[in-house]
């Protein structure tokens, strides 16, 4: 167990599990199995023994900890999203579920370098860790190392999972829908999507979702990921005869700014005029879009949150069904679009 030190009288203490077991008035022996979750005692008893221990400052050693329960109480998050543009925010969810249980996480970049992938999972088993955590920046492309048979738990997150894994997902259709029924309620009828490659599985899905919410809508344009797409696609519709869209809604939030941007080069007023709803909610573009950019975030958040719950119960052994869980959107409404409540 670990020995903190207090200020007494000017002298330095260790704080042991004989001090909290002394201030409990309980064994030594009693002290560590309610500090451990262990053991058969009354729950006063067990709550008495932690409240006293937090009281004084006690705080259990990792390392001890490990050596009675063979485990790290670590974590490795691997990715190939070296950005961090959706890793960082998984990272962040993962690490709140788990904080609290004395669990620490730890990340590792492996770009899309098959050999170093292969040096970073090997690093975390040499760690012994309780568990990994595989994301990316795709939902439909795997991580370029195997992690199949590994020795210990493995759960997907924001990219594809090995056969009969845990896999955790953001629902793009649910996302595209809460965005064009927005759009539709705000009393837009000619909406059209403007989005990214074809070969993206995401991009399918929202655009699957967008026609059908939309009635048809108008054919869905399809480019690349990045503010040019958006100001190109402007473009080229306001080169088109006939009715202008009143609605434009983006594949994700690069090609919103670049749309909304080259509406207001003609002399287009966004949301009078033309609405715009992005995807990603990524707070950097978003907010700095002007007007601020009404957009679906994916939760990442809560999805890392999830699979660090997920990966937490299968390090202690308890049963977890496989498969895909996708996870509800949520729409953030600003400037761009009108109306004044975000929508669930």
């Amino acid at each position: 167990m670990r020995e903190d030190i207090l200020e007494t009288g000017g002298v330095k203490k260790r704080i042991t599990i004989h001090d909290v077991a002394a201030a409990a008035g309980v064994s030594i022996s009693t002290a560590s199995k309610a500090l451990n979750n262990n053991g058969r005692m009354g729950d006063e008893t067990r709550e008495r023994v932690k409240r006293v221990a937090s009281e004084i400052g006690f705080r259990p050693n990792a390392l001890a900890r490990g050596l009675l329960s063979k485990r790290s109480f670590t974590i490795g998050l691997l990715t190939n999203d070296t950005y961090g543009r959706f890793t960082l925010p998984v990272m962040a969810g993962v690490s709140e579920a788990l904080v609290d249980h004395g669990v620490s996480v730890f990340l590792c970049a492996i770009e899309d370098d098959p050999a170093l992938g292969q040096i970073h999972v090997e690093a975390m088993l040499d760690k012994q860790v309780d568990g990994i955590i595989a994301t990316g920046k795709r939902l439909d492309r795997r991580l370029p190392v195997d992690l199949s048979n590994l020795p210990v738990p493995v759960v997907y997150a924001f990219t594809e999972g090995a056969p009969n894994s845990v896999t955790f997902r953001s629902d793009d259709t649910h996302g595209a829908t809460l965005a064009v029924e927005w759009l539709l309620q705000t009393g837009r009828r000619r909406i059209t999507h403007i989005t990214g490659p074809k070969d993206f599985f995401s991009v399918h899905e929202r655009a699957d979702a967008y026609s059908k919410a939309a009635g048809g809508g108008e054919p869905v344009m399809y480019g690349i990921w990045s503010e040019s797409w958006g100001h190109e696609a402007v473009a080229e519709i306001w080169k088109r005869t006939g009715e202008k869209p009143d609605a434009l809604f983006c594949g994700n939030d690069q090609i919103a700014r670049g749309a909304v941007d080259a509406l207001r080069e003609r002399g287009i007023k966004v949301p009078e005029d033309v609405s715009v709803i992005g995807f990603d909610n990524w707070e950097i573009v978003a907010a700095q879009t002007r007007p601020p950019l009404t957009t679906v975030d994916m939760e990442l958040k809560e999805l890392g949150r999830q699979a660090g719950l997920t990966v937490l119960a299968l390090a202690e052994g308890r049963p977890v069904e496989p498969g895909v869980r996708k996870l509800p959107c949520r729409l953030v409404v600003r400037q761009s679009c009108g109306g004044n409540s975000p929508r669930e």
